[in-house]
C-alpha cells in the first residue's frame, strides 16, 4: 500500500505546475491525497481494493486536465508500444478462432512459424502440453501463450487436413515485425496507391520499400490513404514529408508552457517532388496522420480529399511511475505550417469531447459537407497560393467527398459485426486453398476472375439465419454485391496479403475513384490546388 501512496504522490507531482508555486503548497496538495489514502485504509469501513482505488484517482485527476493526458498500466504499457516500435517477440502466424479451435491462417513471411514448417490451414490443438480446442480458449489467451521473449521454444501440437495424428513442432521464438503498411500497388501504369495504418519507427523504411517495386519513372501521381490512421510516431510524419518537398519547408512546431518552440524542417532529397499527390482522410485520421496532411496543405503540395479529420493537436510525452506504469501529459500543442491549431475544443468536459465523433455523425457532416461551420476566426492561408483552410477542429479536406452509403445496409453490418463473414471465409478457404492457388496462380488472375459459386452464397446466408440475421430477397440483393465483395477480398487477404484485400475492395470506394479521377486530370488538379 506503501508503495501505491507513493506512486500517487509521484503523480500528484507531476500535475502540479512546476515552477509557479512554492515547493511548501506543491507539498500540502500532494500530501492530501497520501492523507486521503491513509484514512480510507485504515478507517474505511468497508475493504477497498487500494491498488484499484489509486488507479481509479490518478485517472480522474488527468481527466480533469484534457482527453489524451492518460493513465497506462505496466501491462498495457508493453502491449502500446509494440505497433510504435514495429515488432514484437513471439512465434510469426495470424490466426483465428473458429468452432473453438484455433487456426493459423497464415505464417508471417520469414518468421519462426514458417520456417520449422506450419501452414495456413493448420489447426493448432496443443500449446506446450496443454489441450487448446474445444476449451473456450479466446484471442487473447492465444497470444499470451504464443508470445514470448526472443530465444525462448514453445511447442505446439497440429493437426493438418489430409494428414493422419498430430503434429508436433517445436518453435524458438523471435522478432516478427509489424508493418504500417497495409497496401501499396499500382492501379495503372502511372498511378501509385499506399495506404498507411499507423506511423511507426519503420514506416519510413517499409515506404521505401514499397516505392522500390514500383517504375516511378512512369509515375505521375500518388495517393495516400490515411483513412483510419490515428497516428504514431511524430518523426515518422515529418520524415514522409520529406519524400515530397524540398529542403527548409517547416513541417510542424510545437510549443507549450513549458516546452519553447520547435520546428522541424524538412531535409534534403525525396524521390516523390513532382508527382500529383493526393491524400484520402477521414474522421478517423488524426495525430501524426494530421501533421502530414497539414504540412501537405499548407504548402500547396498534394489536395486532402474525402472527410473532415479527427482534430488532434496535443502532444504528450511518457512519464513511468515506479511500478513501471506510465502517464502521458500533454506538454504543449503543436502547429501547422500556416500556424494552425487543429485541435478540436474539448472545453465542454471529457465526455462530450468523446462523443465528438457521434455527434457529427447526426449533425449530418458525414454526408454533407455545409453541416460544417467555422468561424472566420479560424481562418487561415496556405503558403503558396493563399487558399484559405481552417484551424480549431481537424483538417478540412480541399476535396470533401462523403461517407459511401450504398450497400451498407443492416444486414450487412450485422452479418459483418456477428462474425459470420469471418467464419464463412475461414471455413470456405480452410477447404478450398489449394483448388483457389491451381484455378488463380496469381493474385491477379483472381483478382480478375474469382467469384463465389452460387451453392456457397446459399450457405452463406443460411449462416446469416442460424445467427439470428434474416432479410427479405430484396434486402438480400440490395446487400449481395458488397457482401460477395467483402468475402471476395478477405479469401485474397487470407490466401496472399492485405494488397489482395485493397486491390478488390477500392474500386468500390467513391474518394478512391474520385482520387484517380483527380490524378488523371492534371488540369483539374492544378486548379483546385491553386484555389481558382
Amino acid at each position: 500500500m506503501e508503495r501505491k501512496l507513493r506512486t500517487l504522490l509521484l503523480v500528484v507531482t507531476l500535475l502540479l505546475p512546476a515552477t509557479s508555486a512554492p515547493a511548501q503548497i506543491l507539498n500540502e496538495q500532494a500530501f492530501k491525497l497520501f492523507k486521503l489514502m491513509d484514512l480510507i485504509t485504515n478507517y474505511y469501513v468497508d475493504s477497498v481494493d487500494e491498488a484499484k482505488l489509486t488507479e481509479d484517482a490518478i485517472r480522474q485527476l488527468l481527466r480533469e486536465l484534457d482527453p489524451h493526458s492518460v493513465y497506462i498500466t505496466r501491462d498495457e504499457v508493453q502491449e502500446m508500444n509494440q505497433p510504435l516500435m514495429g515488432d514484437f517477440e513471439g512465434i510469426g502466424i495470424y490466426f483465428n478462432i473458429l468452432n473453438d479451435t484455433i487456426i493459423v491462417i497464415s505464417p508471417i513471411s520469414g518468421g519462426p512459424s514458417e520456417r520449422v514448417g506450419l501452414r495456413a490451414g493448420d489447426r493448432i490443438v496443443r500449446i506446450d502440453g496443454e489441450n487448446v480446442a474445444g476449451t473456450g480458449i479466446t484471442t487473447s489467451e492465444v497470444r499470451k501463450k504464443l508470445m514470448g521473449p526472443k530465444g525462448t521454444k514453445v511447442q505446439v501440437d497440429i493437426l493438418r487436413r489430409n494428414v493422419k495424428g498430430l503434429l508436433h513442432f517445436t518453435i524458438t521464438r523471435d522478432k516478427i515485425p509489424i508493418f504500417s503498411i497495409d497496401a501499396s500497388y499500382m492501379p495503372d501504369d502511372h498511378t501509385g496507391y499506399i495506404k498507411i495504418n499507423r506511423f511507426s519507427a519503420k514506416t519510413v523504411d517499409e515506404f521505401h520499400q514499397a516505392l522500390d517495386k514500383m517504375p516511378l519513372e512512369k509515375m505521375d501521381g500518388l495517393i495516400i490513404d490515411l483513412r483510419d490512421n490515428g497516428g504514431g510516431v511524430l518523426t515518422a510524419a515529418t520524415d514522409l514529408v520529406d519524400e515530397f518537398m524540398d529542403a527548409d519547408k517547416l513541417i510542424v512546431y510545437m510549443q507549450g508552457r513549458h516546452l519553447k518552440r520547435e520546428d522541424f524542417y524538412t531535409t534534403a532529397g525525396g524521390r516523390l517532388h513532382n508527382v500529383r499527390l493526393v491524400v484520402l482522410v477521414n474522421e478517423g485520421t488524426a495525430s501524426a496522420s494530421e501533421i502530414f496532411a497539414g504540412a501537405v496543405q499548407d504548402w500547396d503540395r498534394g489536395l486532402i480529399m474525402g472527410r473532415r479529420t479527427f482534430g488532434k493537436g496535443l502532444v504528450q510525452k511518457p512519464f513511468y511511475l515506479p511500478d513501471y506504469s506510465m502517464v502521458r501529459l500533454t506538454i504543449a500543442r503543436y502547429y501547422t505550417p500556416s500556424g494552425r491549431l487543429i485541435q478540436k475544443s474539448y472545453k465542454g468536459g471529457y465526455e462530450k469531447y468523446m462523443k465528438d465523433l457521434e455527434e457529427r455523425y447526426k449533425h449530418g457532416e458525414f454526408l454533407n459537407a455545409d453541416s460544417i461551420r467555422l468561424p472566420d476566426s479560424l481562418k487561415y492561408y496556405t503558403l503558396k497560393n493563399h487558399r484559405a483552410v481552417y484551424g480549431g477542429g481537424g483538417i478540412m479536406p480541399d476535396i470533401f467527398v462523403p461517407a459511401d452509403t450504398a450497400g451498407n445496409t443492416k444486414y450487412l453490418r450485422e452479418m459483418i459485426g456477428k462474425g459470420v463473414v469471418t467464419d464463412f471465409v475461414l471455413s470456405w478457404q480452410d477447404a478450398h486453398r489449394k483448388e483457389v492457388l491451381r484455378k488463380y496462380p496469381t493474385v491477379d488472375d483472381f483478382v480478375a476472375r474469382f467469384s463465389l459459386p452460387e451453392g456457397d452464397i446459399a450457405r452463406l446466408r443460411k449462416m446469416g439465419e442460424k445467427q439470428g440475421i434474416k432479410a427479405d430477397d430484396a434486402l438480400f440483393e440490395r446487400s449481395l454485391h458488397h457482401l460477395l465483395l467483402l468475402v471476395k477480398a478477405v479469401i485474397a487477404r487470407d490466401i496472399w496479403d492485405s494488397t489482395a484485400y485493397y486491390r478488390i475492395v477500392n474500386p468500390s470506394s467513391t474518394v478512391y475513384r474520385k482520387a484517380l479521377e483527380m490524378i488523371h486530370d492534371p488540369r483539374r488538379y492544378e486548379k483546385v490546388l491553386s484555389g481558382r
